[in-house]
């Protein structure tokens, strides 16, 4: 017969190593530097797309902006600065505020990609080279990556509190600007 005690000092089973690992750790500071980031990297996009849509700050407008697209070699120029336009206003004002980080995230690197093309890489350093868009590019993915922080909207929306869409949106992203550039000239 067994007593009591020796049945209930047997070894359990070992958890999961899934189990095992420790949650994300977020403080204070990781949400403010994401905040930081989310707040520069989001309006100074959408500053971008607003000089295309409506001519602020010194931009070309749809007009000036379509011209400089048709002459990029892109079709239907008008278009495409209204499609780049509001790409980087809208995807800009999401990663600012936090709101569908994954998309807005994407939204920017797709845009980015292109400006990359647009631009050439035959130089890294300014004037004529490719390090602002590349240092845009990465800021935006990063946020997609990781997550807006605590700071944001999508920490009231179920879906994106989980932040699952990640990779996927960002793939999105790529493809998207892989099949303008399959478009252009």
């Amino acid at each position: 017969m067994t007593s009591p005690s020796a049945t209930a000092t047997k070894p359990q089973a070992a958890a999961p190593a899934a189990q095992a690992r420790p949650a994300a750790l977020s403080t204070p500071g990781h949400d403010t530097g994401l905040l930081l980031l989310r707040l520069v990297l989001g309006l100074t996009m959408a500053g971008h797309g607003a000089q295309k849509l409506f001519g602020w700050f010194g931009g070309g407008g749809i007009s000036g902006t379509g011209q400089f697209f048709t002459a990029s070699g892109y079709p239907a120029g008008d278009a495409m600065a209204v499609l780049a336009g509001l790409t980087e206003t809208l995807g800009g004002l999401g990663l600012a505020a936090g709101l569908l980080t994954p998309l807005a995230g994407a939204a920017v690197v797709g845009t980015m990609v292109n400006a990359i093309a647009v631009h050439g890489t035959g130089a890294f350093f300014a004037p004529v080279g490719i390090e602002y868009e590349l240092l845009l590019t990465a800021g935006a993915a990063a946020l997609t990556l990781t997550g807006p922080g605590r700071y944001a909207v999508d920490g009231f929306l179920p879906v994106l509190r989980a932040h699952r869409l990640a990779h996927g949106a960002l793939a999105l992203g790529v493809v998207l600007a892989a099949v303008m550039l399959l478009v252009r000239n």
